[in-house]
């Protein structure tokens, strides 16, 4: 089979540091052009907007979608209408309603459309998730902190609505712990800290149950200074279980059981290329939905003003 042609849109560091050497290593994929604003790839024809890309590039058959998600519904609708097949970078739109939008639209035209969660390819996940199903379940902590200033220096919109803030991060965590626990959980209650000069929430606590009242707890925080945070320990009955790093390696009672080298972007294309040699899409829009829950739900509490 020949190699898919695809193209990046919104060339910025996520594409360089993770999108470019996926695509470089996979023999699934001919990369042929670009579109950004402000950034460029070597080797290939660059353009300002994906709709003069696509103009000038018809054997475009797929289009990787990498700008902020405030913008990325009109790029996938671009794309799918022109019959590409769509892959979204994490969140996959700013909410439920434009990404239910899409999906129905791939159907229409036939195309795939796939939902990334990139933590969900962390190494170490699949294992926390067997474990778990091998055991019952007590209570479940999510700590995700890091800092802001390091991560997404003078980045304006993800403190924009529609930019999520700390659940930017934080939703990597919701894309884990949706994928390893045997239940569905929802949200009972949150409190989100919002910075009185920005749109978008600087810190979460957020509890969670589920059909059977396991007790879940979350706190997202940009404030982290010294070691960052992205852990999340499940006490057992088979004991504790730390999945630390983003999900990188786990640990049972302190002992590392699981700790491999990371794959997720390499990974998220393999699954790219699959469900488009298998015609169909993967969406599952249940991170994206605590997030919508928590604003919906959660009390409101302004903190001071934040700067970078």
């Amino acid at each position: 089979m020949s190699p898919i042609r695809i193209a990046i849109v919104g060339v910025g560091k996520i594409v360089r540091d993770q999108h470019l050497p996926a695509l470089a290593k996979n023999a699934d994929y001919q990369l042929i052009a670009a579109a950004s604003r402000h950034g460029t790839v070597d080797g290939i024809d660059n353009f300002k907007s994906i709709e003069a890309m696509i103009e000038a590039v018809p054997a475009i058959e797929a289009v990787s979608l990498c700008m902020p998600p405030q913008y990325r519904y009109e790029a996938a609708r671009t794309a799918l209408e022109a019959g590409k097949h769509v892959f979204l970078e994490k969140p996959p739109g700013a909410t439920l309603s434009e990404v239910a939008d899409l999906q129905a639209l791939a159907a229409a035209k036939g195309r795939s459309l796939f939902a990334s969660w990139h933590s969900r390819y962390a190494p170490a996940v699949e294992a926390a998730k067997a474990f778990l199903a091998s055991t019952t379940i007590r209570n479940v902590k999510i700590i995700w902190k890091e800092d802001v200033r390091h991560w997404h220096p003078n980045q304006e919109w993800i403190w924009a609505a529609g930019g999520l803030g700390v659940f930017d991060p934080g939703i990597n965590a919701l894309s884990i712990i949706t994928h390893i626990l045997p239940r569905p959980i929802f949200i009972t209650s949150a409190t989100l800290e919002f910075p009185e000069n920005r749109d978008a929430p600087i810190a979460a606590s957020i509890a969670f149950s589920d059909a059977q009242k396991l007790d879940v707890s979350a706190e997202f925080d940009w404030r982290q200074t010294g070691k960052q945070s992205w852990d999340i320990v499940a006490e057992t009955e088979a004991g504790e279980m730390v999945l630390s790093e983003g999900g990188a390696k786990l640990a049972v009672d302190g002992k590392i059981v699981h700790d491999e080298p990371e794959q997720e972007y390499p990974m998220l294309y393999r699954r790219f290329a699959e469900i488009i040699k298998e015609g169909r899409s993967d969406v599952d829009l249940s991170p994206l939905r605590h997030v919508a829950d928590a604003f919906m739900l959660g009390r409101r509490k302004f903190v001071e003003e934040f700067h970078d």
